[in-house]
């Protein structure tokens, strides 16, 4: 007689949703960004309570708050979105999140797998190749049970230098399915510099007559304003900033910080020309706007670049570069030699005159105000790029997260970005206020944010600079030719009322057009404890 065999007893494995969940627990991922559709539903049955959903009204306000969130805790965070239109809604945030290498990873929902063949309502035809080449990874998984693995997965590649979004696509059927607990994996995403380039870096600084320093987003992005301020100072090496950089990557209050590059070639071989050697800090070497002509750097000049994407390493023009994060590229040059020669520091940058109280207001003049009646630990994140060179002029910046911008050129990032800022801090429990430093066609890219702020209570101020016009664009049609009374169609923005848009949002506003109101006016925004808005009506 046989034996009689016992059947092996399978354990219970979680659903699709629970193991999702839990890693999503395990990774620090408890906020999510959204804006619901049909197809991610199933998603958040039995959502935790312990875990927030951020609402944007709209698909690029979502992935906007979520970019500005995982700057400010330099961590990734997770966006849901709904299929095809709402992926395509927030194309132009992926985009700005991209330049901005900022860790994403973006969820979208599908249709159920068992309809897919049939080209379904609501469904993503090729749903992985829609966001690319905006994305780092795309990937639908081939099996629902494969899909917490895919969450690890995006989580290391949003995270690893140079960091960036990410894409997940997950039928709506897939998240009641049976699937495995995923342990999380330790990975390190630092890069460290290749020691005989690293070295070579710290020769030509030491040995250096004039060196300058160029520092960029990656400086701030990587936490190292401090150490780049003592290597400056350890070598009195004059500082700027480089063209289009997002972040602050050096105290603009500083005695050795000269500036900002202009993104033009020639002006650039021009500010450079009276230092032999040139230290790019992470950016790229060169961002250029216009066309331009002649040599990148001076013919006298030697460059190096420090940056954490090898694309940009390989497509520099001239000089050498190493490829490393920007923190351990720094401590490895503090560690080199120090000048060989004695310096003399770089003449200070020329104070800025007070701007005359004009009515209407200048530019200049409003953030010079904003200036004076700011507090330490504020931090701005700007978009108003028809003032960005008065910004620049006006309202120095402090250093490490101090100051936030888009780094794509495109509009409808900075208001949900300030309003992720604030949420990240809030939850922090960080000293300061965010100021929302916002052009009028600027805000209404993604004016919805407004509804954000007031359903969270974040301590912030959306202060609209008022010109009545899309002042970059008629400021920039010189340069393709329009005469200097002509003016571009489409320009011109009369009418809006930015107090009335704040009130439908829930949130206090106060228009201020006389100078003398504008001091009082923004002191008494800042010391609110809750969300409001105050427009600026300039010149």
């Amino acid at each position: 007689m046989q034996s009689e065999q016992s059947t092996p007893q399978v354990p219970n494995r979680p659903t699709v949703r629970e193991a999702f969940v839990r890693l999503m627990r395990d990774l620090g991922l408890d906020t999510v960004f959204g804006n619901p559709g049909s197809t991610e539903l199933p998603m958040f049955r039995d959502f935790p309570k312990d875990f927030r959903y951020v609402l944007g009204l709209q698909e690029s306000v979502v992935v906007g708050m979520a970019d500005g969130y995982a700057q400010a805790t330099r961590r990734a965070a997770l966006v849901n979105l709904h299929s095809a239109a709402g992926v395509g809604h927030a194309m132009g945030n992926l985009f700005t999140a991209y330049k901005n290498q900022t860790p994403l990873i973006v969820t979208a929902g599908q249709q159920s797998r068992s309809i897919l063949p049939f080209d379904p309502f609501l469904s993503a035809v090729q749903a992985t190749d829609l966001p690319r080449p905006y994305v780092k990874w795309a990937c639908e998984p081939a099996r629902a049970e494969d899909v917490p693995l895919a969450l690890l997965r995006a989580y290391h590649m949003a995270m690893q230098p140079p960091c960036g979004p990410v894409f997940l696509s997950i039928p709506a059927d897939d998240w009641d399915r049976p699937s495995d607990w995923v342990q999380v994996r330790q990975v390190s995403h630092a890069i460290a510099p290749e020691p005989q380039a690293i070295s070579r870096v710290a020769e030509a600084l030491a040995e250096s007559h004039r060196p300058l320093i160029v520092v960029g987003a990656g400086v701030d992005r990587d936490d190292a304003v401090d150490r780049v301020v003592q290597l400056a100072e350890r070598h009195e090496a004059a500082v700027v900033a480089a063209p289009m950089s997002a972040r602050c990557g050096f105290p603009e209050r500083h005695r050795l910080f000269q500036g900002f590059l202009p993104a033009m070639r020639e002006a650039i071989v021009e500010t450079l020309a009276p230092h032999d050697l040139i230290l790019v800090l992470g950016a790229p070497a060169f961002t250029y706007h216009v066309e331009g002509r002649g040599p990148h750097i001076p013919p006298t000049a030697r460059l190096w670049q420090i940056v954490d994407d090898p694309q940009v390493a390989a497509w520099t023009p001239c000089g050498d570069s190493v490829v490393s994060s920007i923190g351990l590229a720094v401590d490895a040059l503090l560690e080199g030699p120090g000048p060989r020669a004695q310096r003399v520091p770089p003449a200070p940058r020329p104070a800025v005159a007070p701007a005359p109280a004009s009515e209407p207001m200048s530019a200049a003049f409003a953030l010079q105000t904003l200036d004076a009646v700011r507090r330490p630990g504020d931090v701005v994140v700007e978009e108003a790029p028809g003032s960005r060179g008065t910004m620049q002029r006006c309202l120095p910046m402090a250093g490490a997260q101090s100051f936030y911008t888009m780094a794509s050129g495109g509009l409808g990032h900075g208001m949900p970005a300030a309003v992720g800022i604030a949420l990240a801090r809030q939850r922090q429990r960080q000293a300061g206020r965010v100021i929302c430093l916002i052009g009028d066609g600027s805000s209404l890219y993604s004016i919805q944010a407004l509804y954000s702020a007031v359903q969270w209570g974040v301590p912030m101020s959306f202060v609209i600079l008022n010109n009545r016009r899309y002042a970059a664009l008629q400021d920039f049609a010189p340069v393709f030719g329009y005469g200097p009374d002509d003016k571009p169609a489409g320009t011109d923005l009369p009418g809006l009322d930015f107090v009335a848009l704040a009130k439908g949002h829930g949130l206090a506003g106060r228009r201020v057009a006389r100078a003398a109101e504008l001091g009082p006016a923004l002191r008494a925004a800042f010391e609110d404890a809750g969300p409001n808005l105050v427009e600026i009506v300039v010149n």
